[in-house]
C-alpha cells in the first residue's frame, strides 16, 4: 500500500512537471512564429503605444522645444508654429472621413502657377470628399496660402515648416551674414561653416529642400493630432504633379492588393519611377523600384526609414529622394518595391528644378496651363484585383555606393536634421 501510494505520487509530480515544460515549449513556438511573421505589411500593432505617448507629447511641443537643439526662433517663425496647430478647413462640408481614407500631403514652396494647376487636378478626383488634404509649405507665401484656404472639396490642414531657410533672413537655418559662400576658405577668410565633399559651402535655398522634407514627414507621421494615430497608407505629392481623376480609387485598390499581391512591397506608387513613363498599358500589376512622384506608405514603413535618420542626416546630398535611394532604402537589407498600375494615374508636369519658376515673368509654365491628356479609361479605378504582378529586378537608377552630389556638408544642417527626427520622441533622444 504505501509503495502504490508513493508511486501515485511520483506519477501525480511528474505529470505537473510534464504539463509546465510542454506549456513553456508552446510559448516559445508562439514568439518565434510571431517574430518570424513579422513583415514589412505587417499591421502597426507593435508601435501603438509608442504612437500614443508621442501624440500626448505633441501637445505640448510648444512648451518642451526648449529640450532640443534647435535655432532660435523670431516671430514668424513661432506664428507659423502656432498655426499648424489649428484644425482642418471645411469640417462642416466633410465632418467624417472615410474609414478606410488614405490621407494625401502636398508639399509646396512658392509656384502659385504651379499650385494652381494641382489643386484643380484634385477638385477632380474621385473620393476626393473622403479624405484629409494637408498641404506642407516650404516657407510662407501669401499668394501660395490663398490658393489653399480657397479650397472647398475635401477637409484641408496647412502646415508650416517653422525652421524652413526661407523663414530667417540672417541667421540659421538661413544666411548668416558670418557663413561662409560658395569655395570660401574659413582659414583665409573667417567665416562659419562645413564645405560638402566638393569644397562647396550650403546654400539655404539648396539646403531647405531636404529639410521641408524631412521635417514634413517628422511631423506628419508623429506631430499632428490628425495624423498621429492614423495606421493606413499616406500619399505624398509635390505642386508640380497633375493628379488624374482615378488617382485616388487606385491607391485605395494598391493599398488593399499590397499584403495579398507584393507582400515585400513597401509602398504604393501612382506613377513610373520613369517619371517620362505613362506606364506599360499591361494587364499586370508593376512592382518596381520607388519613384518619387505620388508614392504611398503605411507608419511600419516609416518607423523604418525614421530608424535610419543617422543615414539620412549625414549623406552628402541634398535632394531627398536620392539620399533615400542610396542610402537608406540599401540599408533595408533587400530591395525595396513598389505596386502600380500599368497606366500612370500622376504625371510630373514641372520644366524646373529647385525653386525656379517663381512669378509671372520666370514662369516655367505655359500660360498657366498644361497639356496632359485624361483618357476615359483614367476617369475611374482601372486596376483589376485579378491582375498578376510583373516585377522589374535590377533597375537604373541611384544605388548605395553612389557619394551624393553634396550640398550638405553643413554640420549645422545635419544635426538640425536629427533635430526634426528626435522633435516628437523626447524619450529617444540621441545626441549629433
Amino acid at each position: 500500500m504505501a509503495l502504490n501510494k508513493k508511486t501515485r505520487i511520483k506519477d501525480a509530480a511528474f505529470r505537473r512537471c510534464l504539463s509546465v515544460v510542454v506549456l513553456t515549449l508552446l510559448g516559445v513556438f508562439l514568439l518565434i512564429f510571431l517574430f518570424q511573421t513579422n513583415t514589412v505589411s505587417d499591421n502597426e500593432i507593435q508601435y501603438s503605444n509608442e504612437i500614443d505617448q508621442d501624440c500626448e507629447l505633441t501637445n505640448n511641443y510648444t512648451q518642451l522645444r526648449r529640450e532640443f537643439n534647435l535655432p532660435k526662433q523670431n516671430e514668424l517663425s513661432i506664428l507659423l508654429e502656432k498655426r499648424n496647430q489649428l484644425p482642418p478647413i471645411n469640417l462642416d462640408k466633410f465632418p467624417k472621413l472615410a474609414k478606410d481614407h488614405v490621407t494625401i500631403v502636398l508639399y509646396v514652396h512658392n509656384r502659385p502657377q504651379y499650385l494652381r494647376v494641382v489643386v484643380e487636378s484634385l477638385s477632380r478626383v474621385v473620393g476626393i470628399g473622403e479624405t484629409l488634404l494637408i498641404v506642407s509649405h516650404d516657407g510662407y507665401f501669401e499668394e501660395m496660402n490663398k490658393i489653399v484656404e480657397g479650397i472647398k472639396f475635401c477637409q484641408v490642414k496647412q502646415i508650416f515648416s517653422p525652421y524652413s531657410p526661407h523663414v530667417f533672413n540672417n541667421s540659421f537655418p538661413g544666411a548668416s551674414p558670418t557663413d561662409c559662400k560658395d569655395k570660401d576658405d574659413p582659414i583665409k577668410q573667417p567665416c562659419k561653416g562645413n564645405p560638402d565633399q566638393y569644397g562647396n559651402h550650403r546654400s539655404p535655398k539648396i539646403v531647405s529642400l531636404k529639410h521641408h522634407w524631412w521635417w514634413m514627414m517628422n511631423t506628419v507621421w508623429d506631430g499632428l493630432k490628425e495624423t498621429c494615430h492614423h495606421s493606413g497608407h499616406i500619399l505624398f505629392i509635390e505642386e508640380d504633379h497633375f493628379i488624374f481623376p482615378n488617382a485616388y480609387r487606385n491607391l485605395q485598390m494598391l493599398a488593399a492588393l499590397k499584403p495579398e499581391k507584393c507582400p515585400n512591397c513597401y509602398a504604393a506608387n501612382l506613377a513610373p519611377s520613369d517619371v517620362k513613363s505613362r506606364g506599360e498599358g499591361w494587364e499586370s500589376l508593376i512592382a518596381e523600384r520607388m519613384g518619387n512622384v505620388g508614392y504611398a506608405f503605411n507608419r511600419t514603413v516609416w518607423r523604418k526609414i525614421h530608424r535610419k535618420a543617422r543615414e539620412f542626416c549625414f549623406f552628402d546630398d541634398y535632394n531627398w529622394d536620392i539620399t533615400m535611394w542610396a542610402t537608406v532604402y540599401p540599408s533595408f537589407g533587400g530591395p525595396v518595391y513598389t505596386l502600380r498600375g500599368p497606366r500612370t494615374s500622376a504625371v510630373h508636369f514641372g520644366k524646373c528644378g529647385l525653386h525656379q519658376g517663381q512669378g509671372g515673368s520666370n514662369s516655367c509654365i505655359d500660360e498657366g496651363m498644361v497639356n496632359i491628356r485624361v483618357e476615359e479609361i483614367d476617369k475611374a479605378g482601372n486596376i483589376d484585383p485579378k491582375w498578376g504582378v510583373h516585377v522589374f529586378e535590377h533597375q537604373a537608377g541611384y544605388q548605395a555606393g553612389f557619394r551624393g552630389w553634396g550640398g550638405w556638408g553643413d554640420t549645422r544642417d545635419r544635426e538640425l536634421c536629427l533635430e526634426f527626427a528626435n522633435m516628437y520622441h523626447l524619450r529617444d533622444r540621441t545626441s549629433p
